[in-house]
């Protein structure tokens, strides 16, 4: 009976860690795979925002943007 409550004492420790472990790992998994979506989603729509003011400005009409020559 002694040898199973030292077997309990000992193996139960283990298995908690154990299971805390894979526990911090599948956390800090979900954690940087939703940080790395929300650097690309805000790398896409930060060159999406730049590329439609660069295509406004060169549509606008009427006004003459630096360096071109007037006629």
């Amino acid at each position: 009976m002694n040898a199973v409550k030292l077997a309990a004492w000992v193996l139960l420790p283990v298995v908690g860690l154990v299971l805390v472990g894979m526990l911090a790992i599948w956390a800090i998994h979900v954690i940087l795979g939703l940080l790395s979506y929300i650097i690309v989603g805000a790398l896409v729509v930060g060159a999406g925002l730049y590329l439609y003011r660069r295509a406004r400005r060169a549509v606008r009409s009427g006004t003459s943007g630096r360096g071109r020559i007037g006629a």
